[in-house]
């Protein structure tokens, strides 16, 4: 492999495992923080697409379509955790994956319904269509970048919020104890609506920043959820530093696996990275619950 093809195959592993990121950050404080296993968060990364390459389709706006699909993404989850998913909260893990397992089967056929069964598509405009040479000899692709710094800007504003701000003090302290929080005055149901409508919204980010890369399809959040399921055990549940960090090792080791093996080597690669990280840190490499 040469020096430019390998620049070239590293941008595109560490890409993709930003985009990992946005839909596992979100999935990783359900799971960690709220302690519910949320298999339809690939149902909304699938919404925000969806929501975002219609709203393109009618104003010819990528920008119009950045906000509407992230928008859209946040109200469904919104929607879905006051009707369905708030009733299973003290429910055991089994009967939130079935729940929640439910919902992909409900949302995928409710979309076919809408949208019909052929994929859409998401043109990107000339700004972000272009590409740069990063290195000598190694052009890459303008949004493909974008994508790289969206990801940067994501890890590190959830990581401040979450640590370092009085609304992350009140989604801890839910977490911790919810009995003595709300005693103490925190509203604990709105703190966690609040949270799940932005885990929603970056898995609806995640869904539009991969539309015009892959396609809008239906079923598109089940093959990115399982990845994004991996990240949030090998990161460690409820940890934002383990998530980004394990996106991006299984960014680059899928990236790689692909070009110097098979497909199928390469989806293997990441399982085996799981169950090797695993086996020295049962936990994940940054986990915070005991």
């Amino acid at each position: 492999m040469t020096a430019a093809l390998f620049t070239e195959q590293l941008l595109n592993g560490v890409q993709f495992g930003v985009m990992l990121f946005l839909i596992a950050s979100g999935l990783t404080l359900v799971f960690g923080i709220m302690n519910f296993i949320n298999l339809a968060h690939g149902s909304l990364y699938m919404a925000g697409a969806f929501a975002a390459a219609v709203t393109q389709r009618l104003t010819g706006s990528f920008l119009a379509a950045i906000l509407v699909g992230m928008l859209v993404a946040a109200l469904v989850g919104v929607v879905l955790e006051q009707v369905v998913l708030r009733r299973f909260y003290g429910r055991n893990h089994l009967d939130q994956v079935l729940a929640t397992f439910g919902l992909i089967l409900i949302m995928n056929e409710g979309t076919r319904i809408l949208f019909g069964p052929t994929p859409l598509r998401m043109n990107l405009p000339d700004a972000l269509s272009g590409s740069i040479e990063i290195v000598p000899g190694v052009p890459y692709p303008v949004f493909r970048l974008v994508i790289l710094g969206v990801g940067l800007a994501v890890a590190g504003a959830l990581y401040v919020i979450i640590m370092k701000t009085r609304m992350g003090m009140w989604v801890r302290a839910g977490a911790s104890n919810r009995a003595i929080a709300s005693a103490m005055g925190v509203n604990v149901p709105l703190v966690f609506a609040g949270l799940f409508a932005v885990g929603a919204a970056f898995a609806g980010l995640a869904g539009i920043m991969a539309g015009p890369i892959l396609s809008v399809q239906v079923g598109m959040g089940e093959p990115i959820l399982i990845l994004a399921l991996v990240v949030t055990v090998i990161g460690g549940i409820g940890s934002i530093r383990g998530a980004f960090v394990a996106a991006l090792l299984v960014g680059i080791v899928d990236t790689f696996g692909r070009v110097l093996l098979t497909p199928a080597l390469g989806s293997m690669a990441i399982f085996m990275l799981m169950a090797a990280i695993l086996a020295f840190r049962p936990k994940g490499l940054f986990a915070v619950h005991g």
